[in-house]
């Protein structure tokens, strides 16, 4: 069984119980992978089921480094939150759930890999890994120094894997990195517009693990422009919601929290499963 996937439950005045989805983000879901010693945070979703008893965790209270049970309070629900972590690479210090310095879990621990062990093709399975877009940087001491064991590994992906341990593997000599030379990575935005004229049109898609098109309430040119500005094109000109049935479940992204040279994948929340 996956560890680091599934429906999160914690353990409060010694009972389990399902926690309430209420407008969780991947930026607090990362904490929640945090304490399960998984990778990043990849997907939340909302999953309805019968009115039960559940732990209501305020994602604004949930920060890195801090103890869940403080956050935590009872309520009735009939939505529960689902969450898919990364099982075996996470991305540290970076600016996003998309960039940061590379680990990989291997026997239970957490190492960093060099540089010289790393290249183009390992850098796009990783980035497919984490649900990102393709990695636009590559590049050491970028995000801080190393301070995880050195990975004994080097990797031989061919750019197609869906997962960096699936990749072939042979022994590395290496036992550490000199300074600034464990891999730094940053993974594009996966957001993009499809079904229209050009490449800067069309209906707004995510990619949560798969791409799903996204319900944009309460949203202005304001936040348009910063999906523009991601996509490298100009100024945001109109914004519309349209009806339609759709094959994918879409999810949404909250307004208040997109916002200029932020990522966008942090703001986005949970959907219907």
């Amino acid at each position: 069984a996956n560890l680091c996937a599934g429906t999160v439950e914690v353990k409060h005045l010694g009972e389990w119980r399902p926690v309430e989805e209420s407008d969780w983000t991947l930026k607090a879901a990362a904490v929640v992978c945090e304490h399960l010693d998984c990778g990043s945070a990849v997907s939340v979703e909302q999953r309805q089921k019968s009115l039960t008893l559940v732990w209501q965790l305020k994602p604004d209270c949930v920060q890195s480094g801090s103890a869940l049970r403080d956050c935590v309070s009872s309520s009735l629900s009939f939505f529960v939150l689902d969450l898919t972590c990364s099982d075996s690479v996470r991305l540290l210090n970076g600016s996003s759930l998309c960039s940061g310095r590379l680990e990989v879990k291997s026997n239970q621990s957490w190492s960093s890999v060099c540089e010289a062990d790393f290249d183009q093709q390992d850098a796009e399975v990783v980035c497919r890994e984490l649900g990102c877009g393709p990695p636009s940087v590559l590049q050491g001491a970028l995000y801080g120094e190393v301070e995880a064991p050195v990975w004994s590994k080097v990797l031989h992906c061919g750019g197609h894997e869906s997962a960096l341990l699936d990749c072939r593997s042979s022994g590395s000599a290496r036992n550490s990195c000199s300074p600034g030379k464990a891999v730094g990575l940053t993974c594009s935005e996966s957001v993009r517009l499809m079904g229209g004229v050009s490449p800067c049109a069309g209906i707004l898609e995510v990619k949560l693990g798969d791409w799903k098109p996204v319900f944009v309430p309460n949203w202005s040119l304001k936040e348009a422009a910063v999906i523009c500005e991601h996509l490298g094109c100009g100024s945001a000109v109109s914004l519309r919601m349209i009806t339609k049935s759709l094959a994918r479940l879409p999810t949404r992204i909250k307004p208040e929290c997109v916002q200029s040279f932020c990522a966008v994948r942090e703001c986005v929340t949970s959907v219907y499963s």
